[in-house]
């Protein structure tokens, strides 16, 4: 098909971070952006040609976004996936990933129990109702382990650990809706692979090593600090996952490595993730660039690391959400090799990701090395209050 200007339209369902990275990749490749958001000015809308505000789940927005638009897909699981389904019968508009892929992961159960189908490893869980159910798959399963909300829970939100039998009561009010126990996870190291589903494709971006604190993201190393061996089995297990997703895109897969050396699968994101912004610097085609080339029916792009490296999240470090002032950027600015993305969100709250950096080695440096500097530069970033 020949380039043409105007040319091909995404229409994103959110306008967050995540649309606003998607946006900078695709318009190199002759793609314009119509991004959804309920927030005015979203973080996207700067690199989008339209901002419709209006809910994720709204169907007259989404409608609104797909009559402008050649191909849609979504960067959030808060779009519902009956109403994207409908829009794209009514307006011709294809989506992708497809909306049963985001049916399946928006419930957590849901998920575990068809990737578990299909053979993909996944750690011991078990339905949980009510409180009588948590206690007797406690009673399989053992303590600790963690309850996790069957829908809507991220970054930490919506999982309930479970130390004790005393624990029980406190923690399914804490959920307060349906949910699931999951065995706890004895892990070497948490890594994820960005998946790519294209047109008869199929691709892995390097593993990666996830580092959390209190469930939030904070730093990354690419490609992980474990012997090839386990890499393989990690991009195995991606591969089985992305048969069992319809739809062409990114799909963020977020793993365990066990103390035994096997590979559990955690959760899927159906969209670029925050495991994968690295690879803007890291890697040839990023994981937006690609999930744009992916979702349009372009042909994918390689997904070759350039050279090694790490990403540390900005997050809010408030007391009190405010507006949003960061200083000390100017220093990271002058650090050599780094990359330096902020979010342009109008407001920070405590934990609240308003950017990331990222650093690329060569083959001669010391991860440990690397991560020490992403983090002291980090660390020379504040928010004024």
């Amino acid at each position: 098909m020949p380039l043409t200007s105007p040319g091909t339209t995404l229409g994103v369902v959110g306008g967050g971070q995540l649309g606003r990275m998607l946006g900078e990749a695709a318009t190199p490749l002759g793609i314009d952006l119509v991004v959804s958001d309920p927030t005015p000015d979203a973080p996207a809308a700067p690199v989008a040609s339209e901002q419709v505000v209006g809910d994720f789940d709204d169907e007259e927005t989404i409608r609104a976004v797909a009559e402008q638009s050649d191909y849609l897909t979504f960067e959030i699981e808060l779009a519902d996936p009956d109403a994207l389904e409908r829009v794209s019968e009514e307006t011709g508009t294809p989506v992708h990933p497809h909306p049963e892929t985001l049916r399946t992961i928006q419930d957590k159960l849901v998920q575990k129990d068809r990737l578990s189908e299909a053979g993909v490893p996944v750690p011991d869980y078990r339905r949980v109702d009510s409180a009588a159910d948590l206690r007797s798959g406690l009673d399989d399963l053992g303590y600790p382990a963690m309850l996790k909300a069957r829908e809507g829970g991220y970054d930490g939100r919506g999982n309930v650990p479970v130390e004790s039998p005393d624990d029980v009561a406190t923690a399914f009010e804490a959920i307060d809706g349906p949910a699931m126990v999951e065995a706890f996870v004895d892990f070497e190291r948490e890594l994820a692979v960005m998946g790519c589903r294209g047109d008869g494709e199929r691709d892995t971006f390097p593993v990666t090593e996830t580092i959390h604190r209190e469930e939030i993201l904070r730093e990354t190393v690419s490609p992980a600090r474990t012997d090839e061996d386990t890499r393989e089995r990690a991009r195995d297990v991606a591969h089985d996952v992305l048969d069992v997703m319809d739809g062409r895109g990114v799909f963020g897969i977020e793993l365990f490595e066990t103390t035994d050396g096997d590979i559990l699968l955690n959760e899927i994101a159906p969209r670029p993730h925050n495991s994968g912004h690295w690879t803007i610097e890291g890697c040839h085609t990023s994981q937006f660039e690609q999930h744009a080339r992916a979702v349009t029916g372009l042909p994918l792009g390689t997904t070759e690391q350039r050279d090694p490296a790490v990403s540390a999240n900005i997050l809010g470090d408030v007391e009190e959400r405010q507006a949003a002032s960061l200083s000390g950027a100017e220093d990271a600015l002058a650090t050599e090799k780094l990359g330096f993305h902020w979010y342009g969100k109008r407001e920070v709250y405590d934990l609240r990701k308003m950017g990331h950096l990222a650093l690329v080695g060569d083959d001669s440096d010391d991860y440990e090395a690397l991560l020490d500097s992403v983090r002291s530069v980090r660390d020379g970033l504040t928010f004024q209050s």
